[in-house]
């Protein structure tokens, strides 16, 4: 967490994923390669430091992230695309 890697909103919808299709790991694989092809695609990145255009592993890019409100105002809106794509697989 607050790495600036997979953004925590595909992170959560791939763990949900992997429960619904854990019993097959090449099922699995596949549904959460299309679930990140698809929220790339929708969001641009699955990248957190990407998506948010600032690096949160600094002080600054933390800085930059709550002077902006990027945690109130644009996380969520990742969360709720990460919930839709995920709704198709489930």
């Amino acid at each position: 967490m607050r790495k600036g890697e997979v953004c925590g909103a595909c992170t959560g919808a791939l763990m949900a994923l992997g429960l619904k299709y854990g019993d097959s790991k090449t099922k699995s694989n596949e549904v959460c390669e299309k679930f990140l092809d698809e929220f790339e695609k929708e969001n641009r990145s699955y990248i957190c430091r990407e998506l948010l255009n600032c690096d949160i592993r600094t002080e600054e890019g933390v800085k930059y992230a709550l002077d902006n409100n990027i945690f109130k105002e644009f996380c969520p809106k990742m969360i709720e695309s990460a919930t839709k794509i995920t709704e198709n697989y489930l």
